[in-house]
């Protein structure tokens, strides 16, 4: 870094995942159309599941909500962790709470059993989670208080198959409970279409919108100094996804270049070795198979497409609709596909150079 850069101070903008960056750009709506839900006396929905492509900002979106809630006297917000035992983690994170501590004493709940708290004379330890959660649920519920829980990446595990049984059960029990979980389009389908979890299935589903092209511009105006034509020009580029938004920012700050054309080398790189080839792993042998008709063949028709591939039209919108779930791909008119990540359509091209040699 040359002393220029270091008078600049430190680079507002971030390539590390999960981490809300100096420069957020919130997606307002979709944002408050949650929180107001959940500060309703009776919600419509008790659980919204975030899904979006990697890179999408899904961690970060949920940690802004999270923080509007841990503002309020009233809420109590946690963050579990997937990959361990859910109910015995909500159970630990709830009788850790400062504020409850006294209340579920005076309520003679004794966790003593799953080693939490000490024992109380005269009460009998709880010996199961889903009694212990509803014990502490009734006292938190009389102290007038709400639970937003967090759960980020979530999969089809068994702790999250029994965590989500356990949630249901409580909902249905009236307690105040809330509940937001992040993850990848598959892992949450997979999930919602448990036999047992249809509660999850009806849950509503927010799919992480581009970011606003007039905030981002915007960004790049005021942060980066940049000409508003070419604050223009770098937020098409990035087509709202959040990533790449984050990596054309730091590049330049980083840089200083003429233009996007300067950086594209390393904008390229960055996106395939931190996202993209992950991305593209986790792609179906005929997802990969539609993505390089669209790229050798030039065409953004669906027709076109289904008849250079030979593929049934109920076939190609099964694959469709997946691509476009998972983020890759979207339709702006009906009939029509285009790539929807930046420079996805150049990554398709290099790797089908790379299975030609």
């Amino acid at each position: 870094m040359n002393k220029d850069q270091n008078n600049r101070g430190q680079n507002p903008f971030s390539l590390s995942f999960g981490r809300k960056p100096a420069q957020y750009i919130s997606r307002l709506v979709q944002t408050e159309e949650i929180i107001e839900d959940f500060k309703q006396d009776r919600p419509v929905s008790q659980v919204y599941m975030i899904t979006g492509v990697r890179g999408a900002g899904k961690t970060v979106f949920m940690t802004n909500i999270a923080h509007e809630f841990e503002e309020a006297e009233d809420w109590i917000v946690l963050e579990l962790n997937p990959n361990l035992d859910l109910r015995r983690g909500l159970t630990a994170a709830l009788y850790a709470q400062p504020a409850m501590t006294a209340y579920f004493a005076e309520a003679r709940i004794d966790l003593s059993f799953f080693g939490l708290g000490v024992t109380i004379e005269k009460a009998p330890p709880v010996s199961d989670y889903d009694t212990a959660l509803g014990r502490m649920l009734d006292v938190i519920q009389k102290k007038h208080r709400r639970v937003l829980i967090c759960i980020d990446e979530v999969s089809n595990t068994e702790q999250m198959r029994v965590f989500a049984s356990t949630f249901q059960i409580l909902i249905r029990k009236d307690y105040p409970l809330h509940l937001l979980m992040t993850g990848l389009y598959e892992n949450i389908y997979d999930l919602q279409n448990e036999k047992n979890l249809t509660f999850l299935y009806r849950a509503p589903k927010v799919q992480l919108e581009p970011l606003n092209y007039a905030a981002m511009k915007a960004s790049y105006v005021h942060t980066l100094g940049v000409p508003e034509q070419e604050a223009g020009r770098m937020a098409n580029l990035v087509k709202g996804y959040p990533y790449a938004f984050q990596l054309l920012g730091y590049l330049y700050w980083t840089r200083r270049p003429a233009g996007p054309d300067d950086v594209m080398a390393l904008f390229d790189q960055y996106l395939d070795e931190y996202v993209y080839s992950k991305i593209w792993s986790e792609l179906s042998v005929k997802d990969r198979v539609i993505l390089q008709a669209m790229v050798h063949t030039g065409k953004r028709s669906v027709r076109e497409l289904r008849e250079y591939l030979k593929m049934p039209s109920n076939t190609f919108s099964v694959y469709r609709e997946r691509l476009i779930r998972k983020g890759v791909i979207s339709s702006p008119e009906r009939g029509k596909v285009i790539f929807q990540l930046p420079r996805f359509e150049k990554f398709t091209a290099l790797k089908m150079e790379q299975e030609e040699e």
